[in-house]
């Protein structure tokens, strides 16, 4: 693959790798030691919101984070479990199989293959650019809901109680009710935990409080036997996944109903990494393609369903231990990988005296630490509007489901960008006597930049929603009448900032032209882009209008309109 400005040749893996910096190699390593320390712990968390085994969160690191390193393009971005797209899985498999059954497993594993599909037809079409259209608003409002959603559910573990429902609003419910049956047993280690982690925290973020927890509790629960006491994760299976695709009964009937998962699914992938990577390559100064990574995505949701295991996406949490340990490249990830390798093969049995409540309390925390109150506040305060839109989406997430939470983030993303752009912020361009060049100014204060000569510039392109603003507002200018200002005899449109004219504005533009020339006055054009001017020549409009009323330049405009100004209008096409 070439680099931008013919600067070498990159080949089309290892691109998060290549060039390897010795003199940070060490540094990358130990980077790969502190995310195995806190991650491991992390991935083993998510299995409770997914609802799968606790290896299978292992699994997650294993072959995804490896495949990633090698099919990616970003040097930063750590690929494993994710707590939005466990959530968004857990909500839309339920009532299609008994959470943690086999077959619950099996359509995990397959959803994470129908993503990998996806992300390969979204690379092969480039749909890498429509990461841009969530809006950070409603990210946030979503990822916030799946925070709030996510540590409603893990209070029931917290507490040492059973876990009836995936609705977090009907589970809360149901534990408010149960609470005299809490086992006190639980909530002390559900304390200790939270007390080891969030304590481990602010004396150094580089203190693995999750490991240390992780690792005091197997201690502590097999030297007082606390499997006796509350529940604990028992037997885990050690050695390497069994690779193969999941047992399923393959259908269309089932494809349909796993298929609006497995979008939403890659939606939350695609946002998500991409504002990841995008953020990290833009402060190491870095290269990344979202493209290319959509292909390292692919290939790691791929490894995650043959491997038995579930959807994996782009870590922000991940990524961001891997920054805060030094690492500058995916030697680091891989270096993770290695490590889980090691506990797979000789490190699991002690697994098997690990309270459940120690994984809640894991979970706990990451949820609440997704509920984005800073960002809330500060959206409050710059824009009021979008507060509210980024407060009903994580509303939907958290009373309707998330699966519908993101097809309405989606929703409100877009009708946010066309309600900013379609109507553009117009203006008239006018003379400057004080540096007699020429200045913008208000649609109502219009200036005629030569006598009987009004330039009026459009800012968007031009297309059924706006072509009556276009209207409404270049005949409005042909009505209003200045004492000061000898009349208007020809109206210019600035069509820099137009970059498409569709059938629907075509329309409008011949009509529009007509009422014009029927009050005496003449439509002109100056700086078409070649594709607007082809677009013109298809719809029939330079026909209509004449090639004499387009212009490359407003000063060719002025110039000509000022040596004729009775014509109007005279040449330069």
């Amino acid at each position: 693959m070439q680099d931008k400005e013919g600067q070498g040749f990159r080949l089309p893996v290892f691109q998060g790798v290549l060039p390897v910096d010795r003199s940070g190699l060490g540094r990358d390593i130990m980077a790969g030691f502190t995310l195995a320390a806190l991650a491991i712990p992390g991935t083993m968390g998510y299995t409770k919101i997914i609802g799968t085994p606790v290896i299978t969160g292992l699994y997650t690191i294993l072959i995804p984070m490896s495949l990633f390193a090698i099919f990616g393009s970003s040097r930063h971005l750590a690929v494993g479990a994710d707590s939005a797209t466990a959530a968004v899985v857990a909500a839309g498999l339920a009532g299609m199989a008994v959470r943690g059954s086999n077959e619950w497993l099996a359509l995990c594993s397959l959803l994470a293959l129908m993503a990998a599909a996806l992300m390969f037809a979204g690379r092969v079409l480039g749909l890498g650019f429509l990461a841009d259209f969530l809006s950070r608003t409603v990210l946030t409002g979503f990822l916030s809901g799946v925070g709030v959603q996510v540590a409603l559910l893990e209070v029931s573990g917290l507490l040492g109680l059973q876990r009836t429902s995936n609705q977090p609003l009907v589970e809360i419910v149901h534990d408010l009710r149960l609470i005299g049956e809490t086992n006190l047993y639980a909530v002390w280690v559900s304390v200790a935990v939270l007390a080891v982690i969030i304590g481990g925290k602010r004396i150094s973020d580089k203190i693995p409080g999750g490991l240390i927890a992780v690792v005091s509790a197997i201690g502590v629960s097999w030297a007082l036997n606390l499997g006796s006491h509350l529940e604990t994760l028992g037997a885990v299976p050690s050695g390497l996944p069994t690779l193969g695709l999941p047992s399923v009964d393959w259908n269309w009937p089932l494809i349909q109903k796993l298929l609006p998962i497995a979008f939403a699914c890659f939606v939350v992938i695609l946002a998500q990494s991409a504002a990841t990577s995008r953020a990290y390559a833009a402060k190491y100064s870095d290269r990344f393609d979202e493209n290319v990574d959509m292909v390292g995505l692919g290939m790691a949701n791929l490894g995650a369903g043959l491997s038995g295991t579930f959807i994996v996406n782009g870590s922000p949490t991940n990524t961001a231990m891997v920054d805060g340990g030094g690492g500058r490249s995916q030697v680091a990830q891989i270096t993770t990988c290695v490590l889980v390798l090691l506990v797979l093969l000789f490190l699991t049995g002690p697994l098997a005296h690990l309270p459940t409540a120690v994984l809640s309390a894991i979970v706990f925390l990451v949820a609440v630490k997704m509920i984005d109150v800073q960002g809330l506040r500060r959206i409050f305060v710059e824009a009021r509007a979008e507060f509210w839109v980024a407060l009903l989406t994580a509303a939907t997430v958290v009373v309707i489901g998330v699966e519908q939470g993101i097809l309405l983030a989606m929703v409100l993303s877009l009708l946010d960008h066309v309600r900013r752009g379609y109507r553009g912020s117009n203006s008239i361009i006018a003379a400057d006597k004080r540096t007699k060049g020429w200045q913008m100014v208000p649609l109502h204060q219009p200036q005629q930049i030569a006598p009987g000569l009004l330039v009026y510039r459009f800012s968007h392109s031009l297309y059924y929603a706006n072509a009556g603003q276009f209207a409404e507002e270049v005949l409005g200018l042909a009505k209003a009448k200045t004492k000061a200002q000898p009349p208007l005899a020809c109206l210019c449109i600035e069509a820099a900032a137009i970059g498409d004219v569709d059938f629907s504005a075509a329309a409008m533009l011949r009509d529009t032209g007509k009422l014009l020339q029927e009050q005496g006055i003449c439509l002109v054009f100056a700086n078409l882009t070649a594709e607007v001017r082809g677009q013109f020549d298809r719809y029939g409009l330079t026909e209509s209008i004449g090639t004499q009323a387009i212009y490359g330049s407003i000063h060719a405009v002025v110039a000509e309109f000022e040596v004729k100004p009775a014509a109007g209008t005279g040449g330069a096409a």
